[in-house]
């Protein structure tokens, strides 16, 4: 059983900085996926960026410049550092690890910015 348990999130003033946590505990692969995604409301869930126990990261195109994804393998923990924030930023966030075509979700934790 693969458990995920997030920290960080919160408010904040748009143009302020955010750092979310992830850990991951239970049988896991050492070759995985790693990162996070997004939901706003009315909206549906999106990709905000991923990294591969390779090193390989993706981002959406919204975050490029602002948001910087790190992992670190053994210990299995994913950190998203979220600066530069805007009110569209806002959404529960989402960590996720996938290993093959399992996807595994943690619980989401809350990102407010204010305008």
């Amino acid at each position: 059983q693969v458990q995920l348990v997030e920290s960080g999130g919160g408010l904040v003033q748009a143009g302020g900085s955010l750092r979310l946590s992830c850990a991951a505990s239970g049988n896991i692969f050492s070759i995985n996926t790693m990162g996070w995604y997004r939901q706003a409301p009315g909206k549906q869930r999106e990709l905000v960026a991923v990294m591969t126990s390779g090193g390989n990261t993706n981002y959406v195109d919204s975050v490029k410049g602002r948001f910087s994804i790190s992992r670190d393998n053994a210990k299995n923990t994913v950190a998203l550092q979220m600066n530069s924030l805007k009110p569209e930023d806002t959404a529960v966030y989402y960590c996720n690890l996938r290993i093959t075509t399992l996807n595994y979700w943690g619980p989401g934790t809350q990102v407010t910015v204010s305008s």
